[in-house]
């Protein structure tokens, strides 16, 4: 059963900076397409940022330039570096592995970032 758990979520002021943290279970982070995705009060989950297991990356275009997916394959964990917050980045983030031909999609339980004065 893959287990992957979110971390480093809180309270930030416009303009700062947090960095989320998802480990995984097992090797799956070198082999599994792993995303992160957020959701805000009354709105459907929407894609952040992924990273495929070569390394490619795809970001929203709401925070291209401002957060960066990167992962470490021995330590099974990927980051979300997140720069230059908005209040609109206010959100529940979810920690996302995919492997879409074997039909494999496996999501964290998610951690809080506020963005606010």
């Amino acid at each position: 059963q893959v287990q992957l758990v979110e971390s480093g979520g809180g309270l930030v002021q416009p303009g700062g900076s947090l960095r989320l943290s998802c480990a995984a279970s097992g090797s799956i982070v070198s082999r599994y397409a792993m995303g992160w995705y957020r959701q805000a009060p009354g709105k459907q989950r929407q894609l952040v940022a992924t990273i495929t297991s070569g390394g490619n990356t795809n970001y929203a275009d709401s925070v291209k330039d401002r957060f960066t997916i990167s992962k470490d394959n021995a330590k099974n964990t990927v980051y979300l570096q997140m720069n230059s917050l908005r209040p609109e980045d206010t959100a529940v983030y979810y920690c996302n592995a995919r492997w879409v031909l074997l039909g494999y999609d496996y999501w964290g339980q998610g951690t809080q970032v506020t963005v606010s004065s």
